[in-house]
Formats: C-alpha cells, structure tokens, sequence
C-alpha cells in the first residue's frame, strides 16, 4: 500500500467521525478534565466497529497516530497489529498519549497482546510520568485477568511501585495501581 493511499484512507476516517459525533459527550469530556486537539466523543463500541471492519493495519494506524484528536488515537491502539510494534515504538506511543483515556486504551487494546507486555509494564510502572505509570499498571491489569503468573521479584517491583502510586495526590495513578493490587490478589486465591 503506497503512503499517498494511507493518507487518503485516514482522512476518509477523520471525516467519518463528524458522522459519529457525540457533542454532550465531547461537552462532559472536557468538562472533567480530558483535554484533545478534538474530541469529536464518538462512543468506544463505535470506534471498536469501525476496528472491526478495517481489520489490523499498521501504516493506517501508524499514520492516525500522528494526530491529537481522540478517536485517532485510540482507533490507532485498535488497528495497530501487536507484532509490527517493536518496544520502542510502545515507548514512544506511550510517550505520546495526552490522556489517562488513551494510555488505557493503549494497554488494553494493544500492548497486552505485545510479546514484551511484561517488561513494557515494568518500564511504564517506574517512569516518572503520571500518564506512563496509568498505562503500566492498566497494563499490568490486563496481564493478570488473563492469567498471567508472576515471579517472586516481579511482585516485589510492583508492590513497591502500586504502594508508591497509592499515596499519590492523582486520583488516576491511585485508581490503576488498585485495580492491579486487586488483580494480583485475585490471581493469589
């Protein structure tokens, strides 16, 4: 598929979500703090459909990435096959999510299904960043509902960093490393 196709495909996409457009949703985003570029509040079945019908692309994802608008974003995470996103690239799309929103979706949608989910988690728990640290633990999350055995040293690393998160002043950062405790000790009954 040559790059001018990709291009002309995407904002066929973008173009589409005006059709799907939520403005009260939009309205209440905003209001509680999630700030894009746009935010056209298309609802996330929607955006899974519109997923579903596209299949797994990595230059279309790759190229709706690009942008800061909500529903490219998080389209991105859903079309982006998990074997054509090496570790970097994970780091850098974690890098470049704005939101908690789209640092979940990030982790759910995508990186859990990635052969390093495991170290990705470890990396995103440590950063610094607010936003890194929601979409580790989210990811971590997922790993654990589906099963996930973790060794010794492992839980260690992730109790100290969830006991870290949980003092924390952000309600998200708290919210995430809680949902993981309670997974991990699900997994431990």
């Amino acid at each position: 598929m040559n790059n001018g196709n990709v291009k002309e495909r995407a904002n066929l996409i973008r173009r589409g979500f005006r059709l799907l457009m939520n403005g009260e949703t939009s309205r209440s985003m905003r209001g509680k703090g999630l700030h894009y570029h746009i935010n056209w509040g298309v609802a996330l079945t929607d955006l899974r459909q519109q997923a579903a019908e596209i299949g797994k692309d990595g230059a279309l994802a790759r190229e709706l990435w690009k942008d800061d608008v909500r529903e490219c974003k998080i389209l991105a995470t859903m079309l982006m096959p998990p074997a054509e996103m090496d570790g970097e690239t994970a780091r850098e799309w974690m890098a470049g999510a704005t939101t908690q929103e789209v640092a979940e979706q990030l982790a759910f949608n995508l990186l859990q299904h990635h052969g390093l989910a495991v170290e990705l988690a470890r990396h995103f728990i440590s950063s610094p960043e607010i936003l890194s640290q929601i979409g580790g633990f989210s990811l971590l999350s997922c790993l654990l509902k589906k099963g996930l055995e973790i060794s010794a040293e492992s839980k260690n690393f992730f109790l100290q960093h969830a006991s870290q998160a949980l003092s924390s002043n952000h309600y998200g950062i708290r919210h995430a490393a809680q949902n993981a405790l309670l997974w991990m000790e699900g997994r431990e009954q």
